[in-house]
C-alpha cells in the first residue's frame, strides 16, 4: 500500500512535548531503578543512554523555546499571496 502525504511511517522519530518528555523521563528513571542485577547490561545501558539524551532535551528546551520566540518576533509576519484561490466545487 502506499502512503498518503503526511503520514508517520515507522523511520520517524515520534515527537513528544515537554511535559511528555518529563514523564518518559520519570518513568524511564523508576524503570531502571526497578531492574534486577541479572538484567542484562545492554538494556541497562540502553536505558541509561536514552535518560542521558531526554536529559539534555529537556535542559536545551528552555533556551530552545527562547531562541525560536525571539526569531519569530524579529520577522514580520508574511501576508497571504495576492492570488486568488481556486474554485471549489461548491461554488462551481
Amino acid at each position: 500500500m502506499r502512503a498518503y502525504r503526511g503520514q508517520m511511517s515507522d523511520n520517524q522519530p515520534i515527537r513528544r512535548s515537554l511535559p511528555e518528555k518529563q514523564k518518559q523521563l520519570r518513568d524511564l528513571k523508576e524503570t531502571l531503578a526497578a531492574m534486577k542485577s541479572h538484567t542484562s547490561p545492554a538494556l541497562k545501558e540502553s536505558v541509561r543512554k536514552r535518560i542521558a539524551q531526554l536529559e539534555a532535551e529537556l535542559t536545551a528546551a528552555p533556551v530552545l523555546k527562547a531562541a525560536n520566540r525571539s526569531s519569530t518576533a524579529a520577522r514580520p509576519r508574511q501576508e497571504r499571496a495576492a492570488t486568488p484561490r481556486r474554485p471549489t466545487i461548491r461554488s462551481l
